[in-house]
């Protein structure tokens, strides 16, 4: 385990609302190591230049939109959820190899939350990388997965590439689970939800990945049917915390990442 001051940076287009900073020092410093982390909004042109510093100079760093695919050709490998979905959003450069770490955050929320997902039926909104890495993680699990976007060229495309089945009707009311991987809820979109109430009717759960607002209007209509609601700042917390063990190279465990998620809410 590494216990010298690690130098950690996060790369995509806009990060200068990026909380990644607050979270990895958080984790960081509970687990005993320093840590400096500096955001870097590129753009498409500046990416090459940045992606050779951080390469260079940094013990890892983090990627997010839209340059989870760019980021491939720098590195000498991918590994685990990062080959099925496509996408990396976790580097450690001295071995020069990718990771995904969102899928192992998203089933990590799902276990400390109590929610079993194998053998139910799960719809996922959004195609896009959190509902590729969120499908991957779910098909892991045992779920029968069922994928939607409005864009039916794309959700056919997708749906053969993980080998998930598409949702013709999102508003049917038959899935035991629903996941909101789209946008809607956010921003300019605030108070508005991909679905309507019908879409819940059968349901158990629903999880929307938007954690600002904290209840978005797609969460606040499941719960008015009685469902468990969840949030994604969890998973935002534990995708955090895999990457870093992934930079320390030491085992993720449950139980500890638990605890620094309370103590991370309360601070």
């Amino acid at each position: 385990m590494k216990t010298e001051k690690l130098r950690l940076g996060l790369v995509g287009k806009d990060v200068s609302k990026s909380d990644s900073e607050r979270i990895h020092g958080f984790i960081l410093k509970e687990l005993g190591v320093a840590c400096e982390y500096e955001r870097f909004s590129v753009s498409p042109d500046a990416f090459d230049s940045v992606m050779r510093r951080l390469m260079g100079d940094f013990d890892g760093f983090n990627v997010t939109i839209p340059y989870k695919r760019d980021v491939m050709e720098y590195l000498d490998g991918i590994k685990g959820d990062a080959i099925k979905c496509g996408a990396v959003n976790t580097v450690v450069t001295s071995t020069g190899m990718g990771y995904n770490t969102d899928g192992m955050g998203f089933s990590m929320m799902l276990r400390l939350a109590g929610i079993a997902v194998k053998g139910k039926k799960v719809l996922v909104l959004g195609g896009g990388g959190s509902g590729r890495s969120t499908a991957v993680a779910l098909l892991d699990s045992g779920a029968q997965v069922y994928m939607y976007q409005r864009r039916k060229d794309a959700l056919a495309e997708v749906c053969e590439q993980l080998n998930v089945q598409a949702a013709i009707n999102p508003e049917s009311g038959d899935f035991d689970l629903l996941i909101n991987c789209t946008g809607v809820g956010m921003h300019d979109t605030e108070g508005q939800s991909p679905v309507s109430e019908k879409a819940f009717s059968v349901a158990e759960a629903a999880i929307d990945l938007i954690y600002v607002p904290e209840e978005s209007e797609f969460l606040r209509l499941a719960k008015l049917q009685g469902l468990q609601t969840l949030n994604g700042a969890a998973m935002l917390f534990y995708q955090a915390y895999y990457a870093d063990c992934l930079y320390l190279d030491i085992k993720p465990n449950d139980e500890q990442a638990k605890t620094l998620y309370e103590k991370f809410k309360k601070e």
